[in-house]
């Protein structure tokens, strides 16, 4: 239902980003969908925090196919620095090009008729060394130099070291980056940036303040059982009620992992391939193990999955 307070222009928009998103298989909610077209409208980068596998990443591989963008992909762990995720000098080849001008010195100072002089010609030749064909670039700068822009994940950033969120300040502002030797390089076009955080530890209120926040939790029901749909071909919609309902139930227990979309997905791709035409106890038992990730999380499960079938199955009868 639209929002008698939203622009009519504004209201489209965003039902074409639910439509382009979900034409490349990705199911958004209408607060997922704002957030797209608001990243668009104002280039401002989406912090994407929530559980992990409710689709944080697939968010942003989806868009990417939508616009028909290159995605690159910055991968964050602890330790993460410069060299890996901006860029770092081709060591290689400079040292190949050492020893040419070492081979070929005689004729570099062949003119040089004073010691001064000839510092001046190797310090032409030094420069040459750090310039933009000696810089192997990373994920960040080869985001900032796409001509037809691009998306950028920069994925997880809660596991990189609180350090490195400095680094990306300049590059989230103003989508340039200095590099001390070259100057300030600044976007081609500006890249649609999202990140991903899992909340394993507090993020910096600066990086915070230079980004649009979106929570993605559990779906609900009725938008779970769509991304069920559109992703797991041949399941019946006895099924696909049945099993939604029953995760429903499954989240309500004390668990270490909460079974999670991603899981979901899975769990229907199986109770498919086994031909299941609804949810009974035996299949639950044996596949239960798909949708669960700890021994202790089955023990716990285990006694309520009998009460949580009939339940799906209540459910489903009645609508």
């Amino acid at each position: 239902m639209a929002d008698p307070q939203a622009p009519s222009s504004a209201v489209a928009a965003i039902e074409a980003v639910e439509a382009g998103l979900a034409a490349q298989g990705y199911i958004a909610s209408r607060q997922i969908a704002t957030a797209v077209y608001l990243s668009q409208a104002i280039d401002k980068p989406i912090l994407v925090e929530g559980p992990a596998g409710v689709g944080k990443t697939e968010l942003a591989k989806a868009i990417a196919a939508w616009r028909g963008l290159k995605m690159i992909r910055l991968q964050c762990y602890e330790g993460l620095d410069e060299a890996k995720a901006l860029y770092e000098w081709k060591y290689a080849k400079q040292l190949l090009y050492t020893q040419i001008l070492k081979d070929k010195l005689g004729e570099v100072l062949g003119g040089a008729q004073t010691l001064h002089a000839a510092l001046d010609q190797l310090h032409d030749f030094g420069d040459v060394f750090f310039s933009k064909e000696f810089v192997e670039p990373r994920p960040l700068l080869q985001a900032l130099l796409e001509p037809q822009g691009c998306v950028l994940l920069i994925d997880e950033i809660d596991k990189s070291d609180a350090e490195f969120e400095s680094l990306l300040l300049e590059i989230l502002s103003d989508f340039q980056v200095t590099i001390p030797e070259l100057g300030s390089i600044a976007a081609a076009k500006a890249p649609t940036v999202i990140l991903t955080s899992n909340s394993e530890r507090n993020l910096g209120d600066a990086l915070k303040r230079r980004c649009l926040h979106l929570h993605i939790g559990f779906p609900e029901q009725k938008l779970e059982e769509r991304i069920v749909e559109s992703r797991v071909a041949g399941i019946s919609q006895t099924l696909r009620r049945q099993l939604v309902a029953f995760i429903h139930d499954v989240r309500t227990l004390d668990l270490k992992k909460q079974p999670s979309v991603s899981e979901t997905i899975d769990w229907a791709r199986v109770l498919v391939l086994l031909q299941a035409a609804e949810l009974g106890h035996e299949v639950v038992k044996d596949t239960l193990n798909v949708l669960l990730k700890y021994e202790s999380d089955i023990e716990v499960a285990l006694p309520q999955v009998t009460s949580f079938v009939a339940k799906a199955q209540r459910q489903n009868i009645f609508g």
